[in-house]
Formats: C-alpha cells, structure tokens, sequence
C-alpha cells in the first residue's frame, strides 16, 4: 500500500469519527442553520416582478415623501427663526420693562421736589405736610394701576398668610383679632409681596 492511499484511508476514518461524534441534536441544528442559508441566498438571487402601474405609484409616493421632508424642513427653519426672534423680544422686554414704572414715578419725585422747595420759602410746616401727602397719594396711585394691593389688617382676622405678628395684647377684644398695624403689607397682582406686621388681640402669658 503506498503512502498516498493511507493518507486517505486516514482522512476517511477521521470523517467517520467526527461524524459518529456529534449528537442528534448538533446535527438538527447544523441542518436548520444550512436550510436558512440556503433560503436567504434563494432571496438574494430573487428578483421581484412589479408592474408598470404598481412602479408609478412607488415613484408617485416617493415623490410626495420628498415634497413632505422639503415642507418639514422649511417649517423647521421658520420656528428656529421664530424661536429666535421671539428671544431677542423677551430680552428687550425685560432689559426696559421698568420704563413706563420709572418714568411714572418721576412724577413723585418731582412732587417731593415741589414740597422740598416750598418749605424752604416758608416756614409754615403744614404746607410740607401737605406737599408730602399729595406724594404719598400720587405714589400708591401708580403703583396700584401696576397691580399693587393693600392688605386689610387693623381689625381684621389674625392670618398668618397674610401678616406677620409680633406681640399678642390682652386689651379685651376677640382673640386673634388684629388691633394695631405696624407696618403695612402689600400684594402683587394676588401675590404677597410683604406681609403686615401687626399686634394681635390674645391672653396675656404674663397673666
């Protein structure tokens, strides 16, 4: 026997042997994945026949896709531009929303100009009382027509929302009812700003 026919005989026994051992299981599964093969390369090679009709109606829509996608695309360059623009607004409203408040309350300042200046002609206090009132007055009118709101206290329900007390008077009247303000509170369009600071009517724990 030459060299070259045991070379075979040995690769054929080796075959026999790897064959003999690979289990039920392994060779169910190296047929499964060799039938997939074959199917996709079955799929590749495929060719679909469409008709004329059914290929103008896949450019007709492809047509439309890309009128869409050009139409998405001018809509977003306007919103960026609107978003934008909008931003430059909100900017110079912030940086001159003051204003109008500051130009409004130069005419109190021109009031406490008047008053000042009157009382350095005339010894006669009561013109600068008067002088100071009309201020006071012409300030809140202002600061009102912006939202600004008084908070009712003196007489009024002790609420702790609202004011902020710092003594309790045993003076005879309802318990928890405020009875002297000392400083006013005010809101903002319905937002407390500053509460009032107030005496409220209770039991004296000295008593």
């Amino acid at each position: 026997m030459t060299e070259e026919h045991k070379t075979e005989g040995h690769e054929e026994i080796k075959e026999n042997v790897v064959e003999s051992e690979s289990t039920p299981g392994e060779k169910l599964v190296k047929a499964s994945q060799e039938g997939v093969k074959k199917k996709t390369e079955r799929k590749r090679t495929a060719k679909i026949k469409v008709s004329r009709d059914e290929w103008g109606k896949v450019l007709e829509k492809a047509q439309k896709a890309d009128e869409y996608f050009d139409q998405l695309l001018r809509l977003k360059a306007e919103f960026d531009n609107y978003r934008k623009r909008m931003n430059r607004e909100r900017e110079e409203f912030a940086k001159y929303a003051a204003e109008e408040l500051i130009c409004e309350i130069l005419t109190v300042v021109d009031h406490l100009e008047n008053a000042i200046s009157a009382s350095g002609k005339s010894e006669d206090y009561k013109v600068l009382v008067e002088g100071v009132e009309i201020t006071r007055k012409e300030a809140l009118r202002i600061l009102c027509q912006w939202g600004l709101e008084e908070i009712k206290a003196i007489g009024e329900k002790f609420d702790p929302e609202k004011h902020e007390a710092i003594e309790c008077i045993d003076c005879g009247e309802e318990e928890g009812k405020i009875v002297e303000e000392l400083r006013k509170g005010y809101c903002l369009k319905g937002k407390l700003i500053r509460p009032s600071i107030v005496k409220v009517a209770g039991r004296n724990k000295n008593g």
